[in-house]
C-alpha cells in the first residue's frame, strides 16, 4: 500500500510504503530505455522518416531528444505521456548541425556516451554537460578508445569527466579490446566507426547489452558478430529508418519480478517484456533462487526478443552471484539485494565493482538503506553479503537521488512492518516515471 503523496505533483519528494495483504495484476512496461536511446539517436541519422512507438518516456531518453533537437533533428511526438510515439525525420546525407548552446545530457550517462562517440566524427564544435551526478561519473574510458579514432576531445578533471568539448573531424577504424564490459562505450565507438576512414573492430572480454549491433543490423549497416568481436565497415549510404515498437523494459520489470517473488501473496504477469539474452541476468538469477517464474508467448520486435512474464510468491534461497552475468544484470543488482534480503541463506554478489559509478555509489547505498530497514549486509569492494531471513521494519530511508535505489526501497517496503517513507523518491521518473501508479494498482488489491 502507498500513501502520503500528492498525484498531481511532479515535485513529491517522499512515498510511504506499507505491507499489502495481496499483489496482483497486469503491467504493461514503459519502453526499454537502452532501446529507445539507440532507436532515436540511429534513426536521426538514417534517410528517411520514422516512427518509434512505445519510446521510454523517462528523463534520460528525453535528455537525448532535446539533445538531438538541438543538432537539427526533426523529432516529433503523439500518444500517452506513458507510452509516446516518436516520429523521427533523419538527416541522411545532410547530417547533424552544430548545436547552438552547450548539449545538456543532465543525468543521462547513455546520452553523453553514445552522443560523444557520434559528435567526435561530426564537422562542428561541441560541448556537452550534464547534472552534478553525471559530471562526477567516469568519462577517461571514453575518451581514450575516441582519441585512438583520431578524435579531438577533452573532459574536465585531466580528460576523466564532464563537460566534454569535442571538436568533430574525419575519424579511423581501430582494432580496440573494451577493458570493461561496457554497452554504452562500445556503443558510442560503433558510433564513430560509422564515420570513420577503414573497418572498426571491437573485442569483448565480456559481453555486453548487444542492441545497438541488432538495430545497426536491421538498418542496413555492415556489421558483423563473431563470438565476443564486431566488426564494423563504415556507412557508404545512410541508414535505413526503422518503425518499430520498443519492448517493455526488463529493467523496469525487475521490480515487480521482484516484488511477487518475496510478497506471500502475489502473482504479477508482465506484458511484452523485452528479453535480450544479453539483459536477461535477473531471470536467470531469481530462478536459480527459487523462483515461481513462467515465460510465455515468445516473439520478436524489429530483431528484439520479447515475452510475457508470470511470477508468484516463492520460497528464495541465497546463492553466489558473479563472472559473467553481473553485465547482464547490473542495473538490476540494487533490487536484486531486497530479494536476497528476504530469501533464505547468505547470497554473495562480487564482480560488480562497476556499481560504485553509476547514479550513486550502489554498493554503498544500497548497503546503507537495506540495513536501516534492518538487513544483514557486509560491503565489499566489488559487491556485498546479503544474510538472508532477517525480518525488515519499515522506517525513513533515502534515495540518494539514484531512481534505482527508490524504486527498490519501495519493494522493500512491500514486505517490512510497518511505514517505510522514502525521500527523494521523485527521482523514478528518471527511467519509470508511472512507477508509483503502477505500484499502487498491483498493491490495491482484496486478499484472496
Amino acid at each position: 500500500m502507498i500513501k502520503n503523496y500528492d498525484e498531481s505533483s511532479p515535485r513529491a519528494e517522499t512515498r510511504t510504503i506499507k505491507p499489502c495483504p495481496r499483489l496482483e495484476g497486469e503491467i504493461i512496461l514503459p519502453g526499454d530505455k537502452s532501446i529507445s536511446h539507440r532507436a532515436v539517436i540511429l534513426n536521426s541519422l538514417a534517410r528517411g522518416k520514422a516512427e518509434i512507438d512505445n519510446f521510454a518516456p523517462g528523463g534520460d531518453c528525453l535528455s537525448t531528444v532535446r539533445c538531438l533537437k538541438a543538432l537539427g533533428v526533426k523529432i516529433g511526438r503523439k500518444g500517452s505521456r506513458d507510452s509516446p510515439t516518436l516520429s523521427v525525420s533523419g538527416t541522411g546525407e545532410d547530417g547533424l548541425k552544430e548545436a547552438s548552446n552547450v548539449l545538456d545530457a543532465e543525468n543521462s550517462a547513455t546520452t553523453m556516451r553514445l552522443l560523444g562517440g557520434l559528435l567526435a566524427s561530426q564537422p562542428f564544435l561541441s560541448v556537452i554537460t550534464g547534472d552534478a551526478s553525471l559530471r562526477n561519473r567516469p568519462m577517461g574510458r571514453l575518451i581514450e578508445p575516441l582519441r585512438l579514432m583520431g578524435a579531438e576531445i577533452w573532459g574536465r578533471g585531466r580528460d576523466s569527466f564532464a563537460p566534454l568539448v569535442i571538436k568533430g573531424k574525419k575519424l579511423r577504424g581501430i582494432d580496440f579490446t573494451l577493458p570493461v564490459p561496457s554497452a554504452q562505450i562500445k556503443s558510442a565507438i560503433l558510433l564513430a566507426g560509422l564515420f570513420a576512414r577503414g573497418n572498426t573492430v571491437l573485442h569483448q572480454t565480456i559481453l555486453s547489452r548487444d542492441h545497438t549491433e541488432r538495430m545497426l543490423k536491421q538498418m542496413g549497416a555492415s556489421l558483423e558478430s563473431q563470438g565476443n568481436s564486431i566488426s564494423l565497415l563504415p556507412l557508404s549510404s545512410p541508414l535505413v529508418p526503422l518503425n518499430l515498437r520498443v519492448p517493455g523494459d526488463i529493467s523496469s520489470a525487475a521490480y515487480f519480478l521482484v516484488a511477487a517473488a518475496i510478497h506471500p501473496n502475489a502473482r504479477i504477469v508482465i506484458r511484452g517484456c523485452g528479453i535480450n539474452p544479453t539483459r536477461t541476468g535477473i531471470i536467470d538469477i531469481l530462478l536459480a533462487m527459487g523462483a515461481k517464474l513462467k515465460i510465455d508467448n515468445k516473439r520478436l520486435e524489429a530483431g528484439e526478443p520479447l515475452a510475457d512474464i508470470v511470477v508468484e510468491s516463492s520460497e528464495l534461497k541465497g546463492i553466489e552471484v558473479g563472472g559473467d552475468i553481473i553485465p547482464r544484470l547490473i542495473d538490476e543488482i540494487p533490487v536484486l539485494a531486497v530479494a536476497s534480503c528476504v530469501a533464505k541463506g547468505k547470497t554473495v554478489i562480487k564482480d560488480a565493482g562497476e556499481l560504485r559509478v553509476k547514479e550513486s555509489d550502489r554498493i554503498a547505498t544500497v548497503a546503507g538503506e537495506l540495513s536501516r530497514l534492518g538487513a544483514k549486509i557486509e560491503p565489499l569492494p566489488d559487491g556485498m553479503v546479503i544474510y538472508g531471513g532477517r525480518p525488515l521494519s519499515g522506517t525513513e530511508v533515502d534515495s540518494h537521488f539514484d531512481h534505482r535505489l527508490a524504486m527498490s526501497l519501495a519493494v522493500a517496503g512491500l514486505v517490512a512492518k510497518g511505514e517505510t517513507t522514502i525521500e527523494n523518491a521523485q527521482v523514478a521518473q528518471i527511467s519509470y516515471p508511472a512507477f508509483w501508479q503502477t505500484l499502487l494498482a498491483a498493491t490495491s488489491k482484496e486478499p484472496t
